[in-house]
């Protein structure tokens, strides 16, 4: 195929660049800085933001699928910051897509679209999405998901929306970095009783998910315009795999904690601290990230499995082995 993948330089789009260059798709990335590996792969790279339609537009000439990546990911920051790149930057996506028609559009979303504030287990994609958010990410990816979904067979574009969560894998900049750094400041707790569990996503079987998808992606098959949950099959509980994460960055498991709802009145506080006085800083505390780390968070993919075959493809264990260098790294403080 000809394929575009936006964000193609970031920690998901660059595995998702290299298993298209692999098996010899012709890649296109459009991204707002390079990657090294990129030139090795020897994909063509443009310059340009998604916010901007006219970068859009000329980055979705003669491409045949779209895979659409690039995000503000976070809990905190106005909703001008996230909007203007998840919510409008995905309709210029749609927008370009239809103009250059473009026949399939993967769109990566996030369970976190249909977060309530109770915990998930063993949820499906009947979930419905809830009334308010606590937080602008989820809101503005909601906002798109539902765009991206409403455009299928409009202009004889098919779309599909994918929805894995807590992506974690070697080369992650956000969530394994920023939380061995807590550990190693001090600053790490467990919040609640310690005894939720959370499904989560090899950022490999991800990648894998999004090829898997596109190739059964036309109009009128099973997976246009719906959405799917993708993760490891086995939810685990979230405070030992954190604490298996510092075990094997030569760090301490967790010993301070906090409880649930303690944890939610400080996110509280802080978040209203934070905006009268205007600090763009994210507090180390929100009332979103007080839920997220007490509840529990599981979601089924056998709809994904039975629709477009998906199937991971690499085990937690083997992803653990893979990531393991880069954590001993980053417990010495070292980048990775």
């Amino acid at each position: 195929m000809n394929a575009l993948v936006t964000g193609g330089a970031g920690f998901l789009g660059l595995y998702l660049t290299e298993q298209l260059a692999a098996r010899g798709d012709r890649v296109r990335v459009l991204a707002r800085r390079t990657h090294r590996r990129l030139a090795e792969l020897g994909v063509e790279f443009q310059e340009g933001d998604i916010r901007n339609p006219h970068d859009v537009d000329r980055a979705c000439r003669n491409m045949d699928t779209v895979f659409h990546v690039a995000a503000v990911p976070g809990i905190w920051g106005s909703w001008k910051h996230y909007y203007e790149t998840n919510t409008l930057g995905t309709r210029h996506v749609l927008e370009a897509c239809r103009r250059d028609r473009v026949a399939r559009l993967v769109y990566t979303s996030s369970p976190s679209v249909i977060y309530d504030g109770a915990d998930h287990i063993n949820v499906d994609e009947s979930h419905p999405y809830p009334s308010h958010y606590l937080c602008y990410y989820p809101h503005t990816k909601a906002l798109a998901e539902r765009e991206v979904l409403a455009a299928n067979g409009s202009d004889g574009l098919a779309t599909v929306a994918l929805r894995p969560h807590l992506i974690w894998g070697p080369r992650d900049n956000h969530l394994v970095p920023r939380l061995i750094a807590r550990a190693r400041s001090g600053r790490l707790r467990r919040v609640g009783g310690g005894n939720n569990v959370i499904a989560m996503s090899y950022v490999e079987n991800v990648a894998a998910a999004h090829l898997q998808a596109a190739d059964a992606l036309h109009p009128g098959a099973p997976p246009a315009g719906n959405a799917y949950f993708i993760n490891e099959a086995q939810p685990v509980n979230l405070w030992r795999w954190i604490d298996e994460l510092l075990a094997l960055a030569g760090l301490p498991p967790v010993h301070k904690s906090i409880s649930s709802r303690a944890a939610y009145a400080v996110g509280a506080t802080l978040e209203a601290i934070y905006k009268a006085l205007h600090i763009s800083a994210e507090p180390p505390m929100t009332r979103f990230l007080a839920q997220q780390l007490s509840g529990s968070h599981s979601y089924q993919i056998g709809r994904a499995q039975r629709d477009f075959g998906y199937k991971p493809l690499v085990t937690v264990e083997e992803g653990m082995r893979r990531l393991a260098p880069e954590l001993k790294r980053l417990g010495e403080g070292r980048a990775p």
